[in-house]
């Protein structure tokens, strides 16, 4: 077998991570972006080249090559490789952000992204290296994206990644502080589902990264709470849609996630058989109609609304058969 050219490529994948460990270190400080040297820049972007064919190839034998000696340690490591690769498909990553760090010491440190208002962002973290590189990336033109975040450290045998992540970061093309606002806007027309599933979604986004943290972290818990609160005087579940003659019965609004984005999908028994296909059509076409009076705002401003009819309520312990439909708002 001829291992030449391979051994080629390896000696040039390696040469990557190292290229940096003969340079003059910096002052203590942080550089975003175009601030950051553009040589210096030039060969982080080179290393991230090889890191992101690593992880969307899911080669982990390519990634093990760029992760330190502690995360090769790592039992779920594998498991990290597949889920950024997995995440890869879903479209093309650009880098949104990335961070050169020269630390003075070991203490605490944190990035702050000095964005202005809703924007503003930072990530606190426990260096163990003078030199760190931050990149953190996400996919154009999906709604619902996730943010892959890339921590490198600088060794005494090079630039190794010490911290891979991938998490949500928006929903519906909005970041937690974005969805709060929105949450707001709902709660100020009396939309109080609406507001109430925008703040549960900025929760499920508002540590994209480990360390990351809004300045509106902690009214969007408390925002949540309140809602939940005024929900509970207006609605009391399960409860009969006396409007329509069949009185279908609606035990829960939640959110169902798609691809075109996240959207709310309704759960009522009806007394129409599973089988009888245009009678819950019929009756689903009636329950449409009354829908934006008996909760406000769910068939505003979006794509879909849901609906799943059942004949039994569902199961915790076994599967119960139910009807999808869907009601396409534009």
């Amino acid at each position: 077998m001829n291992t030449y050219p391979g051994l080629i490529k390896l000696l040039s994948f390696l040469l990557i991570t190292s290229i940096f460990v003969s340079c003059k270190p910096h002052e203590p400080g942080t550089w975003k972006n175009d601030k950051i040297e553009s040589g210096t820049r030039d060969d982080f972007h080179k290393l991230n080249d090889q890191v992101m064919a690593g992880l969307k190839a899911n080669d982990h034998l390519k990634m093990d090559a760029l992760f330190s000696r502690d995360l090769l340690q790592s039992t779920g490591r594998l498991r990290l490789i597949e889920l950024c690769s997995n995440h890869l498909k879903d479209g093309t990553y650009e880098l949104m952000d990335e961070y050169y760090v020269v630390h003075k010491d070991t203490s605490a440190a944190k990035i702050q992204s000095q964005d202005e208002g809703i924007k503003n962002y930072s990530v606190s973290y426990q260096p163990d290296t003078r030199e760190m590189y931050f990149a953190f990336f996400v996919p154009k033109d999906i709604p619902n994206k996730y943010l892959i975040s890339v921590i490198y450290n600088k060794y005494d045998y090079g630039w190794k990644i010490n911290h891979l992540e991938v998490s949500q970061y928006t929903f519906n093309g909005k970041t937690a502080p974005e969805l709060l606002d929105l949450a707001k806007e709902m709660y100020t027309k009396k939309y109080y589902l609406d507001a109430l599933s925008n703040s549960q979604l900025a929760q499920l986004c508002t540590v994209p990264c480990e360390g990351w943290s809004y300045p509106a972290k902690d009214e969007i818990h408390s925002f949540e709470v309140n809602t939940i609160n005024e929900i509970n005087k207006k609605y009391v579940f399960p409860f009969t849609v006396s409007q329509i003659p069949t009185r279908p019965l609606i035990f829960s609004v939640t959110t169902q996630q798609t691809s075109e984005g996240s959207y709310p999908v309704v759960y009522y028994r009806s007394a129409i058989k599973l089988k009888d296909v245009k009678g819950l059509q019929k009756e689903n076409d009636n329950l449409k109609k009354v829908i934006g009076k008996i909760i406000p705002g769910i068939d505003q401003n979006k794509k879909y609304v849901y609906y799943d009819a059942f004949n039994e309520f569902p199961k915790y312990d076994r599967s119960v058969d139910r009807y999808e439909m869907v009601d396409k708002l534009k």
